[in-house]
């Protein structure tokens, strides 16, 4: 019995952990969207498991937004340069690490675009979550194997 455990391990450690959900705070949690973190978490629920859930905002993030996302199951990563930098970064790099087997990427930034590509070049579904209909870019919509939009 032990033995088929330590397999059942072994085999899943290989294996890619599920869905990457990746939130561009700044681009997604603006007044123009009606944006709700459980919104995202449902969104993402349908694509599988969730390994990765985290929201990126900049140091002028509300402290009831942080308080939010931690409360819905976000790790909550404040950067004091660029946003995007450090989500493309942790993105891209949860790919090559192969921890994810589905990459979600919540925003309407096209500077995105190139993440997507990687990753689906590699071999993992990709997913464009945009914010609203206002808010959806073509670009990362058609990048991306699935593309989402939020209800306004």
């Amino acid at each position: 019995m032990l033995e088929s455990v330590r397999e059942w391990v072994s085999a899943d450690q290989s294996r890619p952990s599920g869905v990457g959900l990746f939130v561009d705070g700044p681009n997604v949690f603006r007044e123009e969207f009606d944006v709700d973190l459980d919104d995202l978490r449902t969104a993402v629920s349908e694509q599988g498991r969730t390994a990765i859930r985290r929201l990126y905002l900049d140091e002028h993030a509300t402290p009831g937004l942080i308080q939010a996302a931690e409360a819905r199951g976000f790790e909550v990563v404040i950067t004091s340069g660029d946003v995007d930098v450090k989500l493309a970064v942790d993105a891209t790099a949860s790919v090559v690490e192969d921890r994810i087997d589905v990459l979600a990427i919540a925003s309407r930034d096209t500077d995105f675009k190139p993440v997507l590509e990687y990753a689906g070049a590699k071999g993992v579904e990709t997913v464009a979550i945009a914010p609203g209909s206002y808010g959806r870019s073509d670009a990362l919509q058609n990048a991306a194997d699935t593309a989402l939009t939020l209800e306004d």
